[in-house]
């Protein structure tokens, strides 16, 4: 990998063998690196003792080393994890917090070739799609795994070779863990069976990786023609789109997996339901309407309740729905969805910026009487998603505007007018990020 020697780099170590190798690896070829320990405080005096070879290492290869502690059980316990999971997310979240404030090029981690099959294993044990089949990938965003076409065998040999000491994990020997009842129990049969397991693992892997590009491809260009709208609070799909498919619970898989969704029957049956039907899952949620399926986060009860204070010195102010500017202008020009004129004397500052409630009302600019804002986003036969995203400018509790879809009559400029205010929206629409 060239380009790690032009890099900066941070190495994620345990103490354990590979990391331990890798370090003397990278010392060894001039890599301009670093130390990164995680002491989980989850095996007593161990942890300790890690810590301090770790420290040792650092002393002895002339390089800077970072340690952070981790109340792991605490943080398992809050976040309902397990604990290895907590352990993973901890260690991570460091990693990352480290290279961008450091500004690292990379993160390098020992991963070698029988963790590779480990992890292909326990997905399929659980249950998985392509992408659990096709291995850990040797660089994923600034994570690198040099030692992934190495085996554990090959790494023991190198250091013994090299007189490298190392620290040995007590709780590897241990069947508690899936990944070590693979490792200890189920692997050395398939090596016995295989003894070119690895080799042939690594073909298998190949031929999937090449297998999951062929189904991108595909999957680029069913969305291309199934995506009609997104912005920062849905992405919409056509379901004509996918009923024109084959498979379209494999497709729907492949796109809504990353969401949390599990229910698939459930989810093709929204290709044919009601308006309204949704499918939920705990951070995310599938809508229909029409003859669309809508892809939106699940909305925060708090979010409804807030609302933003406009003073009448305030010329631009950001809101979770782009800019809102006001501006003094001395006649109308050419109205839109984005813009509104009002008579400055008639607003009572300071305007207050919410979502809309059920008892709101307002007067549609044109007409004579009143209608409530509910029954206004029915006839304007809005989505679920849309409805609960819109957003009210009001004046001493009376609607100003219903933000990008119709002013209210009270406040429309007229002959008597003395000062016009131009309200603008800037929406933004950023494409829904999981």
């Amino acid at each position: 990998m060239p380009f790690l020697t032009k890099s900066k780099l941070i190495l994620a170590i345990s103490g354990g063998i590979d990391s331990v190798v890798l370090a003397h690896l990278c010392k060894s070829l001039n890599l301009n690196f670093s130390l990164a320990h995680c002491n989980f405080k989850l095996r007593e005096a161990d942890s300790d003792k890690d810590e301090a070879f770790i420290l040792d290492l650092a002393e002895q290869l002339d390089v800077e080393v970072f340690i952070q502690h981790f109340d792991t059980a605490a943080y398992a316990k809050q976040n309902k994890r397990s604990i290895q999971m907590a352990a993973r997310e901890l260690r991570y979240d460091w990693f990352k917090d480290l290279a961008e404030q450091l500004q690292f090029d990379y993160i390098l981690t020992a991963h070698h070739a029988d963790d590779n099959l480990e992890t292909f294993l326990i997905n399929f044990t659980r249950g998985t799609g392509l992408n659990g089949l096709t291995g850990i990938p040797i660089i994923n965003d600034n994570i690198v795994r040099p030692l992934l076409p190495f085996s554990r065998e090959a790494i023991e040999i190198y250091a013994k070779k090299e007189s490298i000491s190392w620290r040995e994990d007590a709780s590897n020997a241990s069947r508690k863990y899936l990944r070590n009842k693979l490792r200890h129990e189920v692997i050395p049969i398939l090596k016995e069976i295989n003894p070119q397991l690895l080799d042939s693992f690594q073909n298998t892997t190949n031929h999937l990786n090449d297998t999951a590009d062929i189904v991108e491809e595909s999957l680029d260009a069913v969305l291309k023609r199934a995506i009609i709208d997104m912005d920062n609070n849905a992405i919409s799909f056509k379901v004509i789109q996918f009923k024109k498919l084959n498979n379209p619970k494999a497709y729907l898989f492949e796109m809504f997996k990353d969401y949390g969704f599990t229910q698939w029957n459930d989810i093709v049956d929204l290709l044919d339901a009601e308006s309204g039907k949704q499918i939920v899952s705990n951070t995310h949620r599938l809508v229909k309407h029409r003859e669309t399926i809508i892809l939106t986060d699940i909305p925060h009860s708090e979010k409804r309740e807030a609302s933003i204070l406009i003073n009448e010195d305030h010329k631009t102010i950001e809101t979770p729905i782009g800019h809102l500017s006001f501006e003094t202008v001395d006649e109308i020009s050419k109205t839109s969805k984005s813009s509104i004129y009002v008579d400055k004397e008639k607003l009572n500052f300071p305007l207050e910026l919410r979502l809309w409630k059920t008892e709101d009302t307002f007067q549609p600019l044109g007409m004579a009487g009143k209608k409530k804002i509910s029954k206004y986003l029915k006839d304007e036969k809005l989505s679920l998603v849309e409805k609960e995203n819109t957003w009210l400018l009001t004046s001493n509790n009376k609607v100003v505007w219903v933000i990008g879809k119709r002013a209210d009559e009270r406040f429309k400029v007229t002959e008597k007018t003395k000062e016009i205010l131009k309200i603008e929206i800037g929406m933004s629409y950023e494409v829904l990020r999981h």
